[in-house]
């Protein structure tokens, strides 16, 4: 292949990676304040986060923060690393918001989480790469395989909400929109990793796309015969991963109950 018909695949690339780029910063921007938005006033007008718990923030804004580099390294990567880039701005202030309103001993314990997992551990990853390896796919492999295990993980995640929705036969721990943006978001990454043939992007989200399936299925199924929950759809929706958590201890807790 001459340089003229190399430069003409690259244009073809940039344009594909381009328009789905828009797409995606569009979508993403009415995901999250569609999503958090309730959630967001809530805080800030009560001034306390109450039940809120601050781990699924913390989690998400360490995954955000390694992809936006894994971003910077990859040649054209520009796409990852602006999404990503503002979804660690959008969760910084979520996590900021959590530890100025929490109680006295959730505030401690969150700014440590915080200190560790959003300050030390992705900057040690950071410098280290940056400073020990000096080849760039090296940095790239490296930096790829553990965005691919923390994607894998919080993709994971949602299989004890399944537990708990089959188990209970409500899907009161499970809320269709969290369900489906997380369905939407892998599916829609999973098309930008065919388009640039990355793996590391393509394999978790792959994953999280069979998942996400799955969740909607079983939703569909068990929506039904679900228990009409005390709580408004509208708080359980805004809970998203802080009420499936919940949930699956209560459960537990019932089942240890149930055997003594």
């Amino acid at each position: 292949m001459g340089q003229g018909d190399q430069r003409r695949g690259l244009a073809r690339l940039a344009a594909r990676t381009g328009n789905f780029g828009s797409i995606y910063l569009s979508y993403f921007f009415c995901y999250f304040f569609l999503y958090y938005r309730k959630t967001f006033w809530w805080v800030v007008k009560k001034k306390s986060t109450e039940n809120y718990n601050g781990i699924p923030y913390i989690a998400t804004l360490l995954n955000a923060s390694l992809w936006t580099f894994y971003g910077h390294l990859k040649p054209g990567g520009l796409l990852l690393e602006t999404v990503n880039g503002i979804g660690v701005v959008l969760k910084l202030i979520f996590v900021t918001l959590f530890v100025i309103y929490a109680p006295q001993d959730m505030k401690v314990k969150t700014a440590y989480m915080v200190g560790i997992f959003n300050v030390v551990f992705p900057g040690s990853v950071i410098a280290i790469t940056l400073l020990s390896i000096h080849e760039r796919n090296k940095q790239l492999t490296i930096i790829g395989i553990l965005c691919v295990g923390l994607a894998v993980g919080m993709y994971a995640s949602p299989l004890l909400s399944m537990k708990t929705v089959i188990k209970t036969m409500s899907v009161k721990y499970m809320p269709f929109s969290l369900s489906f943006f997380l369905f939407l978001n892998a599916g829609i990454w999973c098309g930008y990793s065919i388009l640039t043939k990355d793996c590391f992007v393509g394999m978790p989200n792959a994953v999280g796309f069979a998942l996400g399936l799955v969740q909607l299925i079983i939703y569909s199924i068990y929506k039904y015969k679900s228990k009409v929950s005390d709580k408004p759809d509208d708080v359980m929706k805004e809970e998203g991963p802080t009420q499936l958590v919940k949930g699956v201890l209560e459960v537990q807790v019932n089942d240890e109950e149930a055997k003594l």
